[in-house]
């Protein structure tokens, strides 16, 4: 029997160990799309706790302490702390074949030398090791950002920010690490969202500008992204439930809207379609890559969302069939040749096929792999989640030009997952090696792992 989460942990094969000890392991790291506080490491935040750390803002984990039976007082209320950790360690013990179990365990290791496993019997020790580990110099934001070898990250904003935080770490040269922002418009594409109007005021008053007509919203988004472009931005990224495209008289909707009027869903995908195109042909023209995730059923708990607001752990896969309107709207970008690099992602991972395959049909001049399958997301970042979106895309794709794994977290200890997507990547190599199914050239195979764990998303992003 192999023991747990040793050295070789997720490596099955000789070629599978070789190719992460002796190409992946060494990468750094490009987390290309996560959601840490760019305000937190400009302040260098350090955490009086690994409650705090670990526990605050983490929906993966509240997810498992809610399955247990545990009241929310002691997740998120009154009670969050040492009670809150203290309930994870009863649950997590039951959450074999979940990725938060190797996760917990990849962190405790990696960041606070502990080898223990986390369950009752173990909380409180672990408890006070994470504990006096934090108290250390080496733990604060920075420094565990630099421990993890992160070479960039991009954190995720709404164009109405001030983007004070990422001004002030542009001006500071003592943080060797790239921080930058990315470019996320949803509250101003989300027409039929509630709080529309409002939102359109307070991005009018960030930019200075009253904006009475879809024109001049497009010159505001125009002058944000401008201001995002100066601190370094590279990238945009969109998460809408389902992909669309209509047309329409966005004008007409957007006066309705403004006006406190409902908005019908005709007049609604009319108004996303406009402004959407407006968006895709901007990032082209700037040299910026889009993200599209699409797929999630947001705060379908109506009590959680009222309770707690979005993203605490109320979502879950959706299914809508995005595929023709996704076609038709990458389509019209590159017949205007203004399709940016393009990642997409889906919830469902039935999409899988459909979007490899999608993503083969725009192929760019001078680009590898212009539009890409994104990596596994969100509750399909798993070990059989990321094997199969490796496995589909390499079966109708370019594995080669996949540009790899980011976080998608709130947590400065996620960049784990990393590890954990960069083994299970040279397993799979390592795999077709051993099995017959590739050649065993370790020089292609070494670089291939080194490319898909780094230098493809350096050189997509244009970071050099």
């Amino acid at each position: 029997m192999k023991p747990f989460m040793d050295e070789n942990f997720l490596l099955s094969s000789e070629t599978a160990r070789e190719l992460y000890q002796g190409h992946a392991a060494k990468m750094p790291i490009f987390d290309y799309h996560c959601h840490v506080s760019p305000r937190e490491i400009a302040e260098d935040r350090r955490f009086e706790s690994i409650a705090q750390l670990w526990l605050g803002g983490d929906h993966y984990k509240w997810r498992l302490i809610r399955a247990r039976g545990c009241p929310e007082e002691n997740i998120t209320g009154a009670g969050f702390g040492k009670e809150t950790f203290l309930r994870f360690a009863e649950v997590l013990p039951r959450a074999a074949g979940n990725p938060v179990y190797h996760w917990t365990h990849l962190e405790l290791r990696r960041y606070f030398g502990c080898d223990k496993t986390l369950s009752p019997e173990t909380a409180a020790e672990i408890w006070e090791l994470c504990n006096e580990r934090l108290a250390q110099p080496d733990m604060s934001v920075r420094q565990i950002i630099l421990k993890s070898n992160v070479k960039a990250l991009c954190t995720t904003d709404d164009p109405a920010d001030s983007l004070e935080w990422h001004r002030a770490l542009r001006g500071d040269g003592g943080f060797p690490v790239r921080v930058l922002p990315t470019f996320r418009p949803d509250r101003a594409v989300n027409i039929d969202a509630p709080g529309f109007r409002d939102y359109i005021e307070a991005l009018g008053q960030a930019a200075g500008r009253e904006i009475r007509t879809t024109d001049e919203l497009k010159e505001t988004l125009a002058d944000r992204m401008d201001m995002f472009a100066e601190l370094g931005c590279v990238l945009s990224d969109h998460g809408p439930h389902g992909i669309v495209f209509r047309e329409g008289d966005p004008e007409a909707a957007y006066k309705r809207a403004m006006s406190g009027a409902p908005v019908s869903r005709d007049e609604a995908d009319a108004y996303k379609t406009d402004l959407m195109l407006f968006l895709g042909r901007e990032y082209a023209r700037r040299g910026w890559a889009m993200q599209l995730h699409y797929g999630a059923m947001r705060n379908v708990n109506p009590r959680g969302y009222a309770s707690l607001g979005p993203d605490t752990g109320f979502d879950c896969i959706g299914t809508p069939d995005c595929s023709l309107a996704l076609a038709a709207y990458m389509g019209a970008l590159d017949g205007e040749g203004l399709l940016p690099r393009t990642v997409l992602y889906s919830l469902n991972p039935n999409d899988n096929a459909m979007l490899a395959t999608l993503a083969g049909c725009f192929p760019g001049g001078g680009i590898a792999g212009k539009v890409q399958h994104g990596s596994a997301w969100w509750f399909n970042d798993t070990k059989p989640g990321m094997e199969a979106q490796l496995t589909n895309l390499a079966s109708v794709g370019v594995l080669g030009n996949f540009i790899g794994m980011l976080t998608d977290s709130r947590s400065f200890l996620s960049y784990t997952r990393h590890e954990y997507f960069r083994r299970i990547l040279c397993n799979l190599l390592g795999g077709w090696a051993e099995n017959g199914e590739y050649p065993r050239d370790m020089k292609t195979l070494g670089e291939m792992a080194e490319d898909i764990s780094f230098n493809n998303a350096w050189q997509y992003f244009g970071m050099q």
